[in-house]
């Protein structure tokens, strides 16, 4: 798959699009953990997600915040991050004119920033947030939250620890008119280390139910940790 350029706030922004073949296909935006901390689009969380929203036949992207690669600009502490993940939403939607909704999906840092873009732009119907580092960033932005979504975590993360994710899940859920399924998968730390197949089943099987896209089959590693079956969804969101 080719780079592309895409025109960004802080200058080129280096991205990989995949254009779906079918007709009036839904969009999805991906972004990569933290740039200091050596994130990339080609981080295999990303890439991973990616591949998923195009198995299901949505037009995709990826791309590298600003300083990160081929992308111009230096690393802003998610203002300026922000700004490049709406001008890549702006230029995909340009491509995909009748594109009927958007979906947001992020590692880490690229799921705060993702949770952060699905309050400013009302075309984002749903998000699935991996690992939100709840324990360093405050998300408290999200009052109201506009829109149901994923949010996937490990039990055994050593980097953010799986109870301050369930606290801004639940604080969420509190709210009227969305539902977080957020879905605990035992065994699994930050990176999803051997745990990777069971976080794409998990991603398909929420689309599923949300009735997005495609669906490919489950390659049946729907396994979460036993404390936490509470905290899954079983119904549309």
């Amino acid at each position: 798959m080719p780079a592309i350029i895409i025109n960004g706030p802080a200058g080129r922004i280096e991205a990989r699009y995949h254009h779906s073949r079918e007709k009036d296909a839904p969009l999805a935006l991906i972004l990569h953990p933290a740039p200091e901390r050596g994130g990339t689009m080609n981080h295999r969380i990303p890439f991973t997600m990616f591949n998923v929203f195009k198995e299901r036949g949505f037009s995709v992207i990826r791309f590298n915040f600003r300083g990160v690669g081929e992308s111009q600009g230096l690393y802003d502490k998610g203002e300026g991050e922000l700004s490049d993940a709406a001008a890549v939403l702006d230029w995909m939607q340009s491509m995909n004119l009748t594109a009927p909704y958007v979906w947001v999906g992020g590692f880490a840092f690229g799921a705060w920033i993702g949770m952060q873009l699905l309050m400013r732009r009302p075309e984002i119907k749903g998000f699935v947030s991996v690992s939100p580092p709840a324990n360093e960033i405050d998300f408290s932005f999200l009052a109201p939250c506009p829109q149901s979504g994923l949010v996937i975590h490990g039990n055994k993360d050593n980097i953010v620890p799986e109870p301050t994710v369930e606290k801004v899940v639940e604080r969420l859920n509190t709210q009227r008119g969305i539902h977080v399924d957020y879905r605990v998968i035992d065994g699994a730390n930050h990176f999803f280390s051997d745990h990777m197949d069971n976080m794409v089943d998990h991603m398909h099987d929420y689309l599923d139910k949300r009735n997005v896209g495609q669906t490919p089959p489950l390659r049946g590693n729907l396994s979460t940790n036993k404390t936490d079956k509470s905290k899954l969804s079983q119904k549309a969101a």
